[in-house]
């Protein structure tokens, strides 16, 4: 196995990526996939598939880092809490390492994103940083002097899944969440979620990104439901700098590339911040899309 060589996995909710590192931080290659959907022999295969195909074309053996939604019991070694349902109860990891031969390092993809951007990203500078994704789940990961906190419980960073904070009349009780819950962020925030809102306002079923389109473009119904979003969004991630006082904020996911959120965010938050002055920084990844699947690259580091 070449020493310094890593590659890293993040298994998305649409999409699953796989890249490598040399021992420098240097990108030796990149490929994407469609995520099987609801298939978790499906996705071993593709795992399986995308290491194999990765080390032949480099020539070698790697370190294995993994990303993926939810993250591992400490008390069973299984897969809970994913919004990718099908991995829930079942040994991931466990089945990787008997599939590949070799032991495989995983761990939740917010983790995976904030680890990126807090050793050469957005976050590179931050003693204390907040890691967030925003795409088909919301997810979160925290970082603290060089280290990505995972907890007693496997479960910081988890705001996905904390009720919204002070929500209006029209937000109670919230729609339901796979969680078995109602109201939760993750019902409020994810992709899927302001696409929801958009219909239940407009009678318009169109995705995220065409609602974010239209409102560029001048809709004021599009830009009346990306108003909602923004709103709720300084709400939640409030929340967070009550509890956690971050020096940043670092976003990820499909809808971080909403060029609004990093001037009007801030602006709203302002409200809800347990303090007299805000100086917690909002601001995009460094690393795009990929940056998750370097975080895991880096899981999967060799000595």
């Amino acid at each position: 196995m070449a020493p310094g060589l890593r590659i890293g996995i993040d298994l998305g909710g649409t999409k699953t990526e796989i890249a490598a590192l040399d021992g420098d931080g240097r990108e030796l290659l990149r490929r994407r996939a469609a995520t099987p959907s609801g298939d978790y022999d499906a996705m071993l295969r593709l795992i399986v598939q995308l290491v194999g195909d990765a080390e032949r074309e480099l020539g070698l053996a790697a370190g294995i880092g993994i990303a993926t939604p939810g993250a591992i019991s400490p008390a069973t070694g299984r897969i809970r809490n994913s919004n990718s349902t099908c991995l829930n109860g079942r040994p991931l990891r466990e089945d990787v390492e008997r599939a590949l031969g070799r032991r495989v390092a995983m761990a939740n993809d917010a983790n995976c994103f904030v680890l990126s951007e807090a050793s050469d990203g957005a976050a590179a500078d931050a003693a204390i940083a907040f890691g967030v994704i925003l795409g088909t789940g919301v997810g979160g990961g925290v970082y603290v002097h060089g280290r990505v906190i995972e907890g007693a419980n496997a479960i910081a960073g988890e705001w996905g899944h904390n009720p919204l904070p002070w929500p209006r009349d029209d937000e109670r009780p919230g729609s339901p969440c796979y969680c078995g819950r109602h109201g939760c962020i993750e019902t409020w925030l994810s992709g899927p979620a302001l696409a929801r809102d958009h219909a239940a306002r407009s009678g318009e079923r169109i995705s995220a990104g065409a609602v974010v389109a239209q409102s560029i473009g001048g809709s004021a119904t599009a830009r009346e439901t990306l108003e909602r979003y923004m709103d709720r969004l300084a709400r939640a991630l409030a929340g967070v700098i009550n509890i956690l006082d971050p020096d940043v904020i670092v976003l990820g996911g499909g809808l971080s590339n909403i060029d609004a959120l990093y001037d009007m965010v801030p602006r709203l938050w302002r409200e809800w911040i347990f303090s007299d002055v805000v100086r917690t920084r909002l601001t995009r990844n460094r690393h795009g899309d990929s940056s998750g699947v370097r975080g895991a690259a880096m899981l999967g580091a060799m000595p």
